[in-house]
């Protein structure tokens, strides 16, 4: 995971096969382009010197990034989506060759809890998450749970690194860069600390999927969602994207490291050249101001690349 304060998601190395190897970054325009926004591009102020942050995570210095134009999905890819993937190539995610993912602890029965708890499959140091034999896409919270038509349209989860890059390839398109994402989520809006502004909730409105409540006991659920929300929830930022912040946590191509960016690359910046962790941004329906506030627009956090859990998703871009 990221620096700074532990994030609200798991991650380990679970991949020790020869297929490991990653693919280098090229730009893609085949794709379709039905249900994506075209992106200008041009130059932004990336990154915040705000206090509130996790400097450890690398959020900062503020710096002028110049980018190519892209289309981008106008939302995370959907259950629904990744179906017609699996449905056209067979594929079978990280979490179903494994054979487990990570599921938040309230979505499962106290039975359940228990008997994972006997088993030692309670993950230390973040304990509101549980390793579950047969968790993955098609059962969010287990073997014993169904997406059913009402969560079609909301993200996939217990996705990896991997099966994010397989979908994306798949579709003609590609991961965004972590500067594609934080120039989108921006929304032409130049250096607020959300998606949509310095409030918070602006007029007392709910702006995006996150936890409320007492993490990670209690949430009330004042935004409507205790899990993930359909994935046109919530207004669109100003370039007419959804969930930018919130939801679920979006990876992204870029090698994770807190501190390449600063005398990297300022034109079209792909990440540094190694490392085991990819980038996720974007925060996720467990993000909570009291521990994890990453779904400000400038918040980073990295996870290993075979990694997957119940709040983990993505989006693909291509290029114009």
């Amino acid at each position: 995971m990221g620096g700074g304060k532990a994030c609200c998601m798991p991650g380990e190395k679970r991949c020790h096969c020869e297929d490991g190897v990653e693919p280098t970054f090229a730009r893609v325009s085949r794709g379709k382009t039905e249900g994506m926004v075209r992106l200008a591009g041009g130059a932004f102020l990336m990154g915040t010197n705000d206090t509130i942050g996790f400097p450890e995570d690398g959020e900062g210095p503020v710096r002028k990034v110049t980018l190519e134009g892209f289309f981008m999905d106008e939302h995370s890819v959907t259950n629904a989506d990744f179906d017609a993937f699996v449905a056209s190539t067979g594929y079978r995610t990280d979490a179903e060759r494994f054979g487990y993912s990570y599921v938040f602890h309230s979505f499962l029965s106290s039975d359940l809890r228990e008997a994972l708890i006997r088993m030692g499959r309670q993950l230390a140091g973040l304990e509101w998450w549980f390793h579950v034999d047969g968790a993955d896409w098609r059962h969010p919270e287990g073997p014993s749970s169904v997406l059913g038509d009402h969560r079609m349209d909301h993200p996939v989860v217990h996705i990896s690194w991997r099966d994010a890059v397989a979908y994306s390839t798949w579709a003609g398109k590609r991961l965004p860069t972590e500067a594609e994402f934080e120039y989108a989520a921006r929304g032409g809006l130049v250096q607020k600390r959300y998606c949509w502004g310095n409030t918070f909730m602006p007029r007392g409105k709910h702006m995006c999927n996150i936890w409320q409540g007492d993490f990670p006991v209690r949430n009330t659920e004042e935004d409507g969602y205790v899990g993930t929300a359909p994935a046109r929830s919530f207004p669109k930022n100003g370039y007419g994207l959804y969930h930018m912040a919130g939801n679920v946590w979006e990876w992204v191509f870029d090698r994770w490291s807190p501190d390449y960016h600063i005398k990297g690359p300022r034109v079209n910046p792909i990440g540094p050249p190694e490392g085991d962790r990819r980038v996720m941004r974007g925060g996720s329906y467990l993000c909570h101001d009291s521990y994890c506030n990453r779904y400000r627009v400038a918040a980073r956090s990295g996870n290993t690349p075979d990694s997957s859990s119940g709040n983990m998703g993505f989006r693909c871009v291509r290029d114009l």
